[in-house]
């Protein structure tokens, strides 16, 4: 293990070296990409996380206008999680009632191991649990991004989830993010954007981790205990960041009325006497007994109080505001073509978005289909985050993970680890955000391991470096490092290409 680590330790400065000498000018073209070879390898960076073997000769089979039209309907593809035959991923799938209820009993059992000072057994238990939930939902999320065929919904699926987000540490979220994203996320994420508004607002994880499970008018049957009183937090959330935006013209009061149309709406508790009513598929409840009964004032509208059908009519309010339209188009823009977007792009997008009832699969169309997403000087602007980093390097190498744990240990390590960002704005996608010292010099570490064969300590056979750039797009993915390998030592070229300022981009 000294002697692996050592010898990565020892290419790391010529591999280093090499990649600051490589460092391309950022000079901005104002022509289209007319290249086609250039445009196929655009089009698999944006829509993809990144080429795999094979795929722009697929696309040059095809064409890119059938490739586009087949990633914005995934089901004619197979996804390679199938969750009802694999009892690894079952509970991606499983009953949000179920699972809240088998982490109850698991924390009571830990507990008490703990209070009998049998550590080690709590240890072992705690081990398991996470074995079967957190780390078998992160694994699920990789190899669906490095080995799916079904990409574009694995780039919006994350894309979603950050917007919706939900941190998994927060207790009984833990075995609920998994279930989560399946159920919340991923089924919609081509669809209508009212959709995934409804499934993440009616789903516990999401109910847990903003709070409104504690959500209670003052002076109801239901106040008492953990409900004493109205919480704002998601309905703060819900009009800031998933759907109106930071400036998108709500006022505190606004809040305060969302917050009581949304007061009830939660999870089911041990306590039978509560008029709870299971109301969809995701375990969420709506208690009466807690629910703010008087009429309320939302964005202008009048809402009468009537329980639960508050809740929906609030939300179509909100997905049927114009500000609503411009910050979903503004982050797909964003997300999909340039930190900062072009304005003209935002308002075809914020028009169709209007247009379609916001759907999803029509605004991406639209965006794939513009001239600012071809924009030569928006090609290769975008930085990577760590998670399209790492899974790009998986996909270009042609590599299997021998260890999913590892993966998403260096993912942490790089400050992007899956279901791990603690605040509802989810992980930024912007080059400020990710790009630093510190952070390039992680990436070429691990550039060095996969590249030189010492990944994870093990070893294994490099992947060939001629590999590599062909199925990354050649001398056009790598026009300043391609012509310098050259010189440089086989055993490093693939490091070099992993590593490259080229790479770092999309």
């Amino acid at each position: 293990m000294r002697s692996r680590f050592h010898s990565v330790l020892t290419v790391l400065p010529v591999v280093a070296s090499f990649i600051v000498s490589c460092a391309p000018s950022m000079a901005v073209e104002q022509t289209p990409i007319d290249n086609q070879d250039e445009r196929i390898i655009h089009l698999l960076n944006r829509i993809s996380f990144g080429p795999s073997p094979g795929d722009i000769r697929y696309v040059q089979k095809v064409g890119m206008q059938k490739f586009i039209d087949e990633q914005l309907n995934p089901q004619l593809y197979r996804d390679p999680i199938d969750s009802s035959n694999s009892n690894e991923f079952a509970n991606l799938n499983g009953d949000s009632i179920t699972l809240m209820h088998q982490f109850r009993e698991f924390s009571k059992e830990i507990k008490q191991l703990k209070n009998e000072h049998r550590d080690q057994e709590a240890r072992e238990e705690s081990i398991a649990y996470f074995a079967r939930t957190t780390d078998a939902y992160r694994k699920a999320r990789l190899i669906r991004a490095i080995n799916s065929p079904r990409q574009l919904e694995e780039v919006m699926t994350e894309f979603w989830y950050n917007h919706f987000n939900v941190f998994s540490n927060k207790v009984l979220d833990l075995p609920l993010v998994g279930p989560y994203e399946e159920q919340a996320i991923r089924p919609f994420a081509l669809g209508k954007f009212k959709q995934l508004v409804q499934a993440t607002c009616h789903h516990p994880a999401m109910l847990f981790y903003l709070d409104n499970w504690q959500n209670t008018a003052e002076g109801t049957p239901g106040a008492g205990g953990k409900n004493k009183g109205l919480n704002e937090n998601y309905a703060r959330e819900l009009m800031e960041l998933h759907t109106l935006g930071v400036d998108g013209g709500y006022k505190q009061e606004d809040v305060i009325q969302l917050a009581k149309i949304l007061t009830g709406l939660g999870l089911t508790e041990p306590r039978p006497k509560l008029q709870l009513q299971i109301i969809d598929r995701y375990g969420a409840t709506f208690d009466i007994a807690r629910h703010d009964m008087s009429d309320k004032r939302f964005l202008g509208h009048v809402i009468k109080g009537s329980g639960e059908d508050e809740i929906e009519q609030a939300i179509d309010i909100l997905c049927k505001h114009p500000a609503t339209a411009r910050h979903i188009s503004y982050q797909l823009a964003q997300y999909f073509v340039a930190d900062k977007p072009p304005a003209q792009l935002v308002a075809r997008l914020t028009a169709v978005f209007t247009g379609t009832g916001g759907d999803i699969k029509e605004m991406m169309r639209t965006l794939l289909g513009s001239p600012e997403f071809w924009d030569a000087q928006y090609d290769q602007n975008k930085f990577k985050t760590p998670f399209r980093y790492v899974v790009s390097c998986y996909r270009v190498s042609g590599l299997e993970p021998q260890n999913y744990g590892f993966v998403s240990q260096t993912l942490k390590g790089q400050g992007q680890m899956i279901y791990g960002c603690l605040t509802p704005d989810g992980y930024k996608t912007i080059e400020s955000a990710w790009l630093s010292p510190d952070a390039l010099l992680r990436r070429i570490a691990f550039a060095t391991q996969v590249g030189t064969g010492h990944l994870g300590g093990q070893q294994y056979d490099p992947p060939d470096y001629k590999s590599i750039l062909a199925t990354a797009g050649g001398v056009v993915a790598f026009r300043e490092t391609a012509p310098k390998l050259a010189g440089e030592p086989e055993g490093l070229k693939s490091a070099l290409l992993l590593g490259s300022p080229e790479f770092m981009r999309y």
